[in-house]
């Protein structure tokens, strides 16, 4: 497989990445309430790798001529980021300074993070839609397993991002609790807005 076919879809990839959305939010959120950063971002990346075999396998196109099971995953999907949007607007983080605050365990943070991104169905339609153009039907390698390739690059720009995103936030508001309780306030109502825009198109 060409170098050529890497650098094209990154080149499509990065732009999805450095779009602001839930996954920026929950990564704003773990930076600002604290050390759980690298298991919030563990867990975005786990979503988007899971939505990466499955369309790799071949199990994409199944799926997805199954109108009833997206709008399941679509609806659960933006019910969790609901439920975690009204959790930030009630309970904003607002960290105290020269104080390091860590709120709730790795694991749950890891979780939260697989389930955000791991029930958001656009991050799944977007690997159907892209990773297929980006092969090479004539390559050496198995086209499962350029997708797989091609998906990593995905997941490697988003651990960058993603990283910088939490701990940018962490190095800027941590010291500022009234600009972090704003921050954390915007990052719950953006979950909201994404779940009704998901659940709008769902329904249409």
């Amino acid at each position: 497989m060409a170098l050529s076919f890497f650098a094209a879809f990154w080149s499509v990839s990065v732009l999805f990445v450095i779009t602001p959305g839930a996954d920026w939010a929950y990564a704003i959120s773990a930076g600002i309430r604290g050390g759980r950063v690298i298991p919030a971002v563990f867990g975005l990346l786990s979503g988007h790798l899971i939505a990466t075999l499955i369309v790799a396998a071949g199990v994409g196109a199944v799926v997805a001529d199954l109108p009833t099971l997206m709008k399941g995953l679509t609806v659960a999907g933006a019910c969790y980021l609901i439920w975690l949007g009204i959790g930030m607007l009630r309970h904003p983080a607002i960290p105290t300074a020269g104080e390091r605050q860590v709120e709730g365990n790795a694991l749950r943070w890891a979780v939260k993070g697989l389930c955000i991104s791991g029930l958001n169905p656009k991050v799944f339609l977007l690997f159907l839609a892209l990773l297929p153009q980006f092969t090479d039907p004539h390559g050496t390698w198995p086209l499962a397993f350029q997708m797989a390739a091609l998906g990593m690059v995905h997941v490697v720009s988003c651990a960058v991002v993603y990283l910088i995103v939490g701990f940018g936030s962490k190095a800027v508001l941590q010291t500022r609790p009234t600009a972090a309780r704003r921050v954390s306030q915007i990052s719950g109502a953006l979950m909201i807005i994404i779940a009704a825009l998901l659940l709008t198109e769902s329904f249409r």
